[in-house]
């Protein structure tokens, strides 16, 4: 099992000036510690539930161009992009120059958005849920379609309509970059990923749980007429015993969704030094995660 690591605060000690300084140190610690995946959240506004939506919330993929140019390994991704965030045509441009500015380190991580709060406050259209599935789902196929360098022709939606899917240059990623869906809808967004992604993203709620979702997957790959095991499982925990810095009880914890075959657990660093949490924590549960068996 692999690590990755995924920031949601940017409250730092020291204001806005010192965030810039301390991404670059987090860049530099997970390469170190050997992290495979660094992702952040794709939000307007901070997250109500976790802290007052007034906190420092930063744009994602200016984000990770920043973390871009401070890593050369990890792979980079937002967990996840709201469909209702970009047009899909300019989020295929974003995550393929993000692509060729890493080496192709990019990854689209995408969900049919939520806070409705972050889109009434912006003035951003706020669809009813199942139009932003509708929607979802022509993002996958108008993505897919710029990333393959046979297909520049129309799209023609039912929400978009594109007289082009010209996209150049293209990827550095062969043959593009990995599509990850995040949530665990049973109806449709496990759907979308057995029929479009490279990866799901669960929440590590139990194994029970998230092996009954594995098993819907499983379902929907089937119907797909797809290999469910070309699909790469990743989990978050959101609440782990790194948090206290228990190394060995975290892995211990994360023992049965490996044996589930998942492949990158993805644990978010605190707020305060996450850079230094990061070296002290992150890289010893890198060298435990590797050594637990598999599915």
């Amino acid at each position: 099992m692999r690590l990755g690591m995924h920031l949601v605060d940017w409250g730092y000690e020291g204001g806005p000036a010192a965030i810039g300084p301390e991404l670059a140190r987090v860049g530099e610690q997970v390469e170190e510690a050997g992290v495979v995946w660094l992702s952040a959240m794709d939000h307007y506004f901070q997250m109500e539930h976790r802290a007052p939506a007034e906190e420092p919330m930063l744009e994602g993929y200016t984000t990770l161009g920043y973390l871009a140019a401070h890593t050369s390994t990890v792979r980079l991704g937002l967990l996840v992009t709201g469909v209702t965030y970009r047009h899909p045509a300019l989020l295929a441009k974003i995550v393929t120059t993000l692509d060729v500015l890493s080496g192709g380190r990019a990854a689209l991580g995408i969900g049919a958005a939520w806070y409705e709060r972050e889109h009434r406050g912006l003035g951003v259209p706020f669809p009813p849920v199942a139009e932003r599935f509708e929607r979802l789902e022509e993002t996958l196929r108008i993505c897919l379609r710029m990333w393959d360098p046979a297909e520049n022709g129309p799209f023609e939606g039912r929400h978009y309509r594109l007289a082009e899917t010209l996209c150049s240059p293209p990827p550095v990623s062969s043959p593009r970059p990995d599509v990850l869906i995040g949530g665990g809808g049973e109806r449709k967004t496990l759907r979308l990923v057995a029929r479009y992604a490279d990866a799901c993203n669960l929440f590590a709620s139990s194994r029970a749980e998230v092996a009954h979702k594995l098993d819907v997957l499983r379902r929907h790959c089937e119907e797909a007429g797809r290999d469910e095991a070309t699909v790469r499982k990743t989990v978050i925990s959101p609440v782990s015993p790194l948090d206290r810095g228990d190394v060995d009880g975290f892995v211990a914890a994360m023992e049965p969704y490996a044996r589930l075959g998942v492949d990158t657990v993805i644990v978010i660093p605190p707020a305060v030094r996450p850079a230094g949490w990061i070296e002290r924590v992150g890289a010893p549960a890198v060298r435990k995660l590797a050594e637990l068996p598999g599915a």
